[in-house]
């Protein structure tokens, strides 16, 4: 293992002496190869793991008392191991080294095993720190004599003659542990070696090249560039080429660059030799870089930025599909002689670049001079009687031939009317499916091998084999089917070969022969190998789709289960989808599914066939799901009663496909319908226990989209399915189900009957803990179920003393709009205790809520102002804190002119709170809310109408506002709110009209449009402010009229 340390392992120089094993891929291949050895290590070797070190191991752990339990004493800062060694002291011993660290010292391998055990996803780090503090454990295993030497070691021999000296037992024990880890090192230094040939290593002329390009491609407008910029962070350039400082550069580092994306914030990438990865960037302009590196290393800087901006990868592959086209002048046809020489030759004909074509032609020549004589078949094919047959299968041969060159046309047209279709077409086109469809498949670049040095040899055996695929008769066909079948088609490699080669090509032709064996073996092949992105697109080009499509109605039951698994691999991107649907097999894919019930009969070799059947039949319908369209047309096709059937099912491969399916068209509101009506929601929680987390997860998911409804969320707990959805937030590492089960959590907290039994279960402290270090996808939904369950005080209590206010603040920085939406509505749920209110306070979170009413998002800016509006109310010094915003006040009075019914409501909510201080009204008064609010008076929503009148009604108290107020005709409308059937517009209307009618000219009006008549009905309401502002406004109109009475008089 020293060796392999001090040979194969990249270290990095530090100024302590002491260098560090360098963050590399090479590097985390290594150390994985020795934590797998470790911890296998007491199973196969049970006698030389329990072997004590010469000296122990030692070094810095990131493991804790709090670790270790079990065959391990924990005494307050120290843990000693129950095991001891032949002289009495602990094998393992862990002890506080400072405030925080802990230095682990452990004298066996059997010991060592149990703590990787322990250290769990941490084992990377444990491994990588014991390693930098003993550079040579063999050394500390068997003492000082055996440490690694340079040269020839003799160490073997010297053991050897120990043994004659000494005890035999001891030596024979130390010499299988050399023996053992010299094995270990010459593992190692090979993987290392295959490593490092196999590594394509940057250099600053490669990284420079590179940033030239995507500085080209880098514009203001997305429209017209891939990256709004991307730039070098020193424009210092050493004579070496690097930008880094030297003292970066003994660690590999070329350059440092700040890229800023169009969907996302300014990130910072290094790039160094060893490849290219994001680091911690500087806070503010002027900072040093922090070199810490972020995430995983990618081999360039456009795979990086593939997997950090959604946006750049689509933009991008647009590109790279375009530079394509602009090649295609490059083919080169080839005669039938040519083709008939062409083993050795790409199967696609790309031109090669001008070097390989010199070498190319030069090699053609040669093979063209010896070609005089037929080539005859070997005597392996002669024997098989192959040869007899040729001439029986020649109008065959000619068949395929032309239907190939159709199957070709097809591909080019439909290339060229993707190129022709106008601006209109393509949207009606492009744009006709589920708007929750992934694009990139669609857009993927197409891949080729690049040059014919680098294939490897199953290439040119798979070009052998789709040879006698073209050219052979039945039985040498099916015997190239299973051959072809031998090779890993789970590669790249085999799969992207059998296209290249025009495999694909022969295959679809084979499913349209009589041939069952043929097709059987055609489909096995075609189903293994559509799992490639690239095979997908061109299986669709070449219509292979509408002969699968036709398959799926043969009597031959093997035939459509291969068939339909086969749709359900291809039908993985929209206009697959499309084809399905359009060649009528949504409808043949939904027949498969109607087999006998489960359970009826007796299980037989037909049964078993038949629920296969239906099982690659809603796999299939799975794929086809993800489109809006193919939703209709299951439902029409009658899918809902088959899916409810087979959802009873006792079999998990199954119900996951058809809880699959049920969950992806649960987005539909008529499926929704559907589901709770069927009786699936029974199914669908009593299948949350089983034990098969895939399945789990979409019965989770189901529950989400289900859920909107009350109905649904009234039958959960009914069949008690709250429970088994909180015992899933166990599972912290499967992302997938924790987001699933979140979301299904949060709207069945819409219910308050829920909620309570959420409190029951602890739920609420739960999800706070999963407030931090989370993916988006569960955050947004933890954040979703702790808004709806902070209506209930108890829970704003609980939130509130187990730490939640602060994550929930820290999230309110955050950019994914979703997320803003749900922490902004948790904050004012919790702002409406005085006690919450102060922490928010101290974190400066009313400051971030005003930030967001910038947010170009509707949703968000709305949200943002409903959580302003507690905030104000339960702040200490509301009207202070209110003014020391910068500009907070024009902002929000700016917001009146949007367009959106729900920014409008919330904002005018947010001004009736404002307007109770009296300088904050003088101030935003004086940015002239007054005749924004009385434009609004006119609509006719009840919600905006509430809190537009509780808003005039604060306004009036300021100046001369009634009297603006009746100039800009604010009254009449307002007289009109009193006949809305919702108590609140009433409430809030009288209000402003008592306000209002404070100014004789609004009097007046107001008894023009006979607003007494209303008024005085309710003055009987039950609501004593309705009562009092009535009366209070008809005793108003009544002095006006008593005074106009008595001047006439005079």
């Amino acid at each position: 293992m020293g060796k392999a340390l001090s040979r194969a392992a990249q270290w990095t120089t530090a100024g302590d002496g002491k260098g560090k094993i360098a963050f590399t891929p090479h590097n985390e291949s290594l150390l994985n190869s020795i934590i797998q050895f470790a911890e296998s290590f007491p199973s196969k070797y049970a006698t030389e793991a329990g072997m004590i070190f010469q000296t122990p191991l030692k070094w810095d752990s990131c493991l804790t008392t709090a670790d270790f339990s079990g065959a391990y004493d924990v005494d307050g800062s120290e843990v000693k191991s129950q095991a001891k060694d032949p002289s009495g002291n602990p094998i393992l011993v862990l002890t506080k080294t400072g405030s925080r660290g802990y230095q682990l010292s452990v004298s066996s391998l059997e010991e060592a095993a149990h703590v990787l055990k322990i250290a769990s996803d941490r084992k990377l780090k444990e491994v990588r720190s014991c390693l930098e503090s003993n550079r040579d454990p063999v050394a500390n295993i068997l003492g000082p004599g055996f440490a690694t030497v340079e040269g020839d070691d003799s160490t073997t021999l010297r053991l050897l003659e120990q043994s004659e000296r000494g005890s035999a037992e001891e030596t024979t024990k130390k010499l299988r542990m050399l023996l053992i880890m010299d094995g270990v090192d010459k593992d190692l230094l090979n993987e290392s070696l295959k490593l490092i040939s196999g590594e394509v290593r940057l250099t600053p002329e490669a990284v420079k090249r590179e940033v030239e390009v995507l500085q080209s491609f880098s514009h203001d407008t997305s429209d017209k560039g891939v990256l709004a910029s991307i730039e070098y962070t020193s424009s210092f350039v050493f004579a070496n080429g690097c930008h880094a400082p030297p003292w970066r550069q003994v660690h590999g580092e070329i350059c440092y660059l700040k890229v800023k994306p169009f969907d996302g914030d300014v990130f910072w990438i290094t790039c160094s030799t060893a490849g290219v990865f994001e680091n911690k960037g500087c806070l503010k302009e002027g900072d040093e870089v922090d070199y810490e590196r972020i995430g995983e290393i990618y081999k360039d800087i456009a795979n990086l930025l593939k997997n950090k901006s959604p946006m750049f990868a689509e933009s991008i592959s647009k590109v790279e599909f375009s530079v394509q086209e602009s090649k295609k002048d490059d083919y080169i046809p080839l005669d039938d002689e040519q083709k008939s020489d062409s083993d050795h030759d790409h199967a696609d004909h790309w031109r090669d670049n001008e070097k390989d074509r010199e070498g190319g032609r030069e090699k053609r020549q040669k093979k063209k001079k010896d070609k005089t004589k037929r080539p005859e078949p070997s005597l392996k094919w002669k024997s098989l009687g192959l040869e007899d047959e040729d001439h029986k299968h020649k109008e065959k041969k000619d068949g395929d031939k032309e239907r190939m060159k159709q199957r070709r046309k097809m591909q080019r047209e439909r290339s060229f009317d993707k190129k022709a279709k106008t601006p209109s077409m393509a949207v009606e086109s492009d744009f006709s499916e589920s708007s929750s469809e992934s694009e990139e498949e669609e857009e993927s670049p197409d891949r080729r091998q690049e040059t014919s040095s680098d294939l490897p040899s199953e290439y040119w055996q798979i070009q052998k084999l789709v040879k006698y695929l073209k050219i052979g008769n039945q039985t040498a066909t099916i015997i190239a089917l299973c051959a072809l079948r031998d090779f890993n088609l789970n590669q790249e490699t085999c799969q992207l070969a059998i296209r290249d080669v025009g495999g694909l090509d022969v295959l679809l032709n084979l499913l349209e022969t009589n041939e069952i064996r043929c097709k059987i073996g055609s489909l096995k092949i075609l189903k293994e190998i559509s799992k490639n992105t690239q095979i997908r697109k061109a299986i669709a080009d070449l219509g292979g789709l509408q002969t699968m499509v036709n398959i799926l109605e043969s009597p031959n039951k093997d035939l459509k289960c291969l068939a339909a698994a086969t749709i359900a691999n291809v039908a993985k991107f929209r206009r697959a989808r499309r084809t399905v649907r359009q060649f009528g097999g949504v409808k043949k894919l939904v027949l498969l599914m109607d087999c006998i019930p489960l359970g009826s009969v007796p299980m037989t070799s037909d049964v078993e066939k038949d629920i296969e059947v239906a099982r690659c039949g809603a796999l299939a319908l799975w794929s086809c799901s993800k489109s809006t369209k193919n939703k209709q047309a299951m439902r029409k096709a009658g899918a809902i009663p088959l899916l409810a059937r087979l959802l009873k099912s006792p079999h998990e491969d199954m119900l996951i496909p058809v809880v699959g399916t049920l969950q992806e068209c649960a987005t539909e509101k008529s499926y929704r319908l559907a589901i709770r009506t069927e009786g699936m929601i029974e199914d669908l929680v009593k299948n949350l226990s089983s034990e098969n987390p895939e399945l789990q997860m979409h019965c989770a998911s189901a529950i989400f989209k289900c859920a909107e409804d009350k109905e649904t969320r009234d039958l959960v707990r009914q069949y008690k399915g709250i429970d088994p959805l909180v015992t899933l937030l166990s599972d912290t590492e499967n992302k997938e189900l924790l987001a699933a089960a979140t979301g299904a959590i949060w709207k069945c907290a819409i219910s308050p009957e829920n909620v309570q039994r959420f409190q029951e279960l602890k739920t609420i402290e739960i999800l706070v803990t999963l407030l931090e270090n989370q993916p988006e996808e569960v955050l947004i939904n933890v954040v979703g179920a702790l808004s709806e369950c902070a209506n209930e005080p108890t829970n704003r209590t609980t939130i509130r003393k187990t730490g939640g206010i602060t994550p929930l603040i820290n999230l309110l920085t955050g950019t994914n709009q979703s997320l803003l939406v749900n922490v902004t509505k948790a904050v004012g749920a919790c702002a409406t205790e005085p006690e919450s209110m102060a922490i928010i306070d101290k974190l400066d979170g009313v400051r971030l809520l005003w930030s967001l009413l910038k947010n170009p998002n509707h949703e968000v800016q709305a949200s943002a102002a409903w959580a302003i509006c507690p905030c104000i109310e339960n702040a200490k010094d509301a009207g202070e804190m209110v003014r020391s915003f910068v500009g907070g006040l024009e902002l929000i009075v700016s917001l009146l002119k949007s367009d959106d019914i729900a920014v409008l409501a919330s904002v005018c909510a947010a001004i009736a709170k404002i307007a109770k201080d009296e300088e904050n009204l003088a101030v935003i008064t004086d940015h002239g809310v007054v005749p924004m609010l009385a434009k609004l008076a006119a609509t006719t929503d009840d919600k905006l109408r509430c809190h537009l009148a509780e808003a005039i009604a604060q306004c009036c108290m300021w100046g001369n506002n009634r009297v603006s107020f009746g100039e800009e005709n604010a009254v009449a409308p307002l007289v009109k709110y009193l006949k809305s059937p919702d108590d609140h517009v009433h409430r809030a209307t009288a209000r402003a009209l008592n306000q209002l009618s404070k100014d004789p000219n609004n009097c007046i009006t107001m008894h023009e449009c006979s607003v007494v008549k209303t008024l005085v009905e309710m003055v009987g309401s039950v609501h004593a402010d309705l009562q009092e502002n009535a009366a209070s406004c008809i005793s108003n109109i009544r002095r006006l009229a008593l005074a106009n009475e008595r001047s006439r008089k005079k």
